[in-house]
């Protein structure tokens, strides 16, 4: 690891001592040409153009891109000479600048070009085409995914298994880079709907909700510093059409899985009223294998399980968006979302050379849940004289509840002698409550948008309020089992200051750095509820009080022809919440019980990434070279063993230190007109130092685990005409290194078609998940004298068929797409 460090730094100081003189000697070589590209008509920029750079006399073609949202184009490292600038975009007339002279080492700034609008679409124009499946931000990949046919008729967590860089496991854990401490956001923000479990809501979210994923790696100190892998923001779609219009879909698919939705919306010059409501029938089939052997006791207990979880969910949104001028945006809304769940686990064990047990038993699981979530927020926006100078700001409150009963019934072919679990009832009851409180200030200097200084505030409060009460049988009948009856109270909160200084040192070498101050509590108490115990007894207090200070530095080097290299360094925190510290025991497996810890810390991450960037006619490439180095780590062991009853306890701890260093590959390839592909290959090498861990007076002895993985996906489209395409998923996952063991491998391949049909107003669209029934998760763990082998799947194979269609006005005023990009960003950026 010593090693690794220092090849990390020598990569950084030869970076430093080979940029340094390039940015010198570009002064005296090549030049460049910048523009901004407005509407003559309503004086805002214009993205999205297309602009090409072209000799003077010949025509013939330089260099290309696209205008940025503020309208902005550059071009670099271009050599001396004479050049035409021409710019094309639907509805209006082509734009040619000619005779533009750039001389060595000279910067042009052509200011403002004005685009004329095309006097037969003067008023409206009628948008078609598709966005790319991949686009390229300044600290961000963003995945366009909602064309994706793979994960039409099924969830977001579906979804996500289909976006490079991430993998969602069996309980709809994402992952991102190998690390599920990941911060997941829905439109920029925390979303109170999840509760304390984001992996159930995104099973809950439809994936036709969906417009776009982003995916920030190492993200600066604008940023919550939440997260050991970066920031997963889910953009839901948000309807940018004049009038009234609107879309209608519904599907059905095997296992009984049903969806049905519609998306009302109606817009004029001032306001954008929306209305939205899906209803998702959810039913998850799986099954497992859960073999313990004791190693002391040469015993072993084998267990296979099947299960089924049925979800029944509404989900409603509704919102204005009101422009009051120019400068000046409002927006107000509110989510709800009703959940009915059912989820049956029916356990077989056999029991070899047990010291209790013998022969067969059977444990089922009945677990009936009624959620509720709702959310309301105000967006407000205020630009001033100066382009790009703007406050934003956010308030939004959520509440959500939870109340349910799991039912136990355990039968024996050979009951044991003595009082043995034959029947338990647990009630659960949880509530939540989140406050949002943010501002964010942006102000540019200079015209070139390349030097700016931002900087904001943020709080966010989250209290849970959880209670169990379990009965157990006995001689008598039921009897309360205060061993797992408590309540749990935990209030969190954030209070944060940013501040991001950006500039160019060169024409070409550029940087950012920045620093975000928190301070972090974290209060839990825990209320037992057992008889007889005085109030000091009855109250065990948790209290988590942290100030740290989160720096990140970013240095980008530009090549010109979009080709740049990035290295940035950030440091972040992963804070444990929800079920990590919850003290509830899990006891669904009767022989292997899990428990949260309130008593974790933080985990402290020190984050470096090197990322190149090239795009061609045809193709983008993006590698990025990484290291994360993560203290007090946070993984859940076998802290206990029962070697009478065979009862196993798994709870979450602080294993010390660990180091993940890899390398990831995403490409984008246009093979012809017809054919593309995604391609991502992630490896990376895993080590964690394990050492001392003390529970109680027992020291774990927890030993150093290491080993290397990898992961790869391809995902290709062809179009066989304009209404007729098909879309595959191939992805491997490799064996991955735990603390305390190594997983198992993964493939699987999913595929899907879509037809356009009446005059593309609707698409009918099939798909097929998992085609090998091979998407399953688990792998092998040796701790405290115990050997398991774990294999899970929530879902088998599954088909769905699914139509869409589309109605009412489709044409979306020039005018108004500057303000429906700074719509999307407000809520997809500014608010993270």
């Amino acid at each position: 690891m010593d090693f690794m460090r220092g090849t990390l730094i020598g990569i950084l100081v030869l970076w430093m001592i080979w940029a340094l003189p390039l940015a010198v000697i570009g002064q005296g070589g090549n030049g460049s040409i910048s523009a901004t590209i407005v509407d003559n008509v309503s004086k805002e920029p214009v993205g999205f153009a297309s602009a090409a750079l072209l000799q003077q006399e010949s025509k013939t073609y330089v260099s290309g891109m696209q205008t940025q949202d503020d309208g902005q184009i550059r071009f670099t490292d271009v050599p001396a000479g004479v050049y035409a600038i021409r710019v094309t975009f639907v509805g209006y007339e082509d734009l040619l600048r000619e005779q533009v002279v750039v001389r060595a080492g000279q910067h042009v700034d052509l200011g403002k070009l004005s685009f004329i609008p095309s006097g037969e679409l003067l008023d409206e124009v009628v948008v078609e085409g598709t966005r790319p499946a991949m686009e390229m931000g300044i600290d961000r990949k963003i995945f366009n995914v909602a064309q994706s046919t793979l994960s039409v008729g099924g969830t977001a967590a579906d979804l996500l298994t289909n976006v490079p860089s991430l993998q969602v496991d069996m309980d709809g854990t994402v992952s991102l880079r190998g690390s599920s401490s990941v911060r997941i956001l829905i439109n920029g923000r925390e979303s109170a709907l999840a509760g304390s479990d984001v992996a159930q809501f995104l099973q809950s979210l439809p994936a036709n909700s969906v417009d776009r994923v982003e995916v920030v790696t190492n993200p600066s100190s604008k940023y919550d510093a939440e997260g050991q892998s970066g920031i997963i923001n889910i953009v839901l779609k948000r309807n940018t059409l004049v009038g009234f219009n609107g879309t209608a879909n519904v599907s059905g698919g095997s296992y009984n899985n049903y969806m049905a939705g519609m998306n009302l919306n109606f817009r004029d010059t001032k306001a954008n009223y929306y209305l939205g409501y899906t209803f998702n029938r959810r039913n998850m089939v799986g099954d497992g294998i859960n073999d313990t052997e004791f190693i002391r006791t040469a015993s072993m207990i084998n267990n296979r399980s099947e299960s089924g979880r049925l979800g029944l969910n509404h989900n409603v949104q509704l919102g204005l968006d009101y422009y009051v001028s120019d400068k000046t945006f409002l927006a107000f809304g509110g989510n709800i979302s009703v959940r009915g769940n059912e989820r049956d686990e029916d356990i077989f064990y056999r029991y070899i050379n047990h010291p209790q047990f013998a022969g067969n038993s059977t444990r089922l699981s009945r677990q009936n849940e009624d959620d509720f979530g709702g959310e309301v927020f105000f967006d407000f926006r205020q630009g001033f004289r100066r382009d790009g100078e703007e406050l934003t700001a956010n308030l939004t409150y959520g509440y959500d509840t939870e109340n349910g009963v799991n039912r136990f019934n355990q039968d024996y072919t050979q009951p044991p002698s003595g009082l043995y679990e034959r029947e338990r009832i647990n009630d659960t009851e949880e509530t939540g409550h989140n406050i949002n409180i943010q501002l964010d200030y942006v102000r540019p200097f200079g015209d070139k948008g390349n030097h700016k200084f931002e900087a904001g505030y943020r709080t966010i409060v989250r209290r849970g309020l959880e209670h169990q009460y379990s009965e157990v049988d006995s001689t008598v009948g039921l009897l309360p089992d205060y061993r797992v009856s408590n309540d749990f109270d935990m209030t969190s909160s954030v209070h944060a200051l940013y501040g991001n200084y950006q500039n160019k040192l060169t024409e070409k070498l550029g940087y950012q750095v920045g620093l975000r101050a928190e301070q972090a509590y974290l209060d839990t108490r825990l209320g037992l509820l057992t008889p007889g115990l005085s109030d000091e007894e009855r109250t065990v207090p948790g209290r988590l009080d942290y100030f740290r200070i989160y720096p990140s530095v970013f240095l980008t080097q530009e090549f010109g022809n979009q080709n740049q290299l990035q290295l940035s360094y950030t440091r972040r925190v992963s804070r444990p919440r929800g079920w990590q510290v919850n003290p509830f025991i899990d006891i669904s497996d009767n022989m292997n019980h899990r428990q949260g810890n309130p008593n974790l810390m933080p985990e402290d991450i020190h984050s470096f990434e090197l990322g190149y960037t090239k795009t061609w006619t045809a193709v983008l490439l993006t590698a990025s070279a990484y290291q994360r180095i993560v203290r007090d780590v946070t993984q859940p062991i076998i802290s206990a063993v029962n070697e009478t009853t065979g009862v196993t306890l798994m709870q979450w701890q602080n294993l010390g230190k660990s180091e993940n260093t890899g390398f990831e590959l995403i490409s984008k390839i246009d093979i012809t007109k017809k054919w593309d592909v995604m391609t991502n290959v992630n490896a990376f090498h895993t080590w964690f130092s394990g050492g001392e861990v003390l529970i109680g007076d027992q020291d774990m002895g927890i030993s150093p685990n290491s080993g290397f993985s990898w992961n790869a996906n391809a995902t290709t489209n062809y179009r066989f005409t304009p209404q007729l395409s098909l879309q595959t998923r191939l992805e491997y996952q490799a064996p991955r290194i735990m603390a305390q063991g190594k997983g198992i491998e993964n493939f699987v391949i999913d595929a899907g078609l879509r037809m356009d049909v009446l005059n593309r107003k609707g698409s009918i669209m099939f798909n097929a998940r998992d085609l090998l029934n091979q998407r399953r998760f688990g792998g092998f763990t040796t701790s405290n004298g115990v050997h398991r082998y774990f294999e899970h799947r929530w879902m088998r194979r599954t088909f769905m068929l699914t139509f869409n269609y589309r109605f009412g006005n489709q044409q979306i005023k020039r005018e108004e797409r500057k303000r429906d990009k700074e719509t999307e960003s407000f809520g997809g950026e500014q608010q993270f």
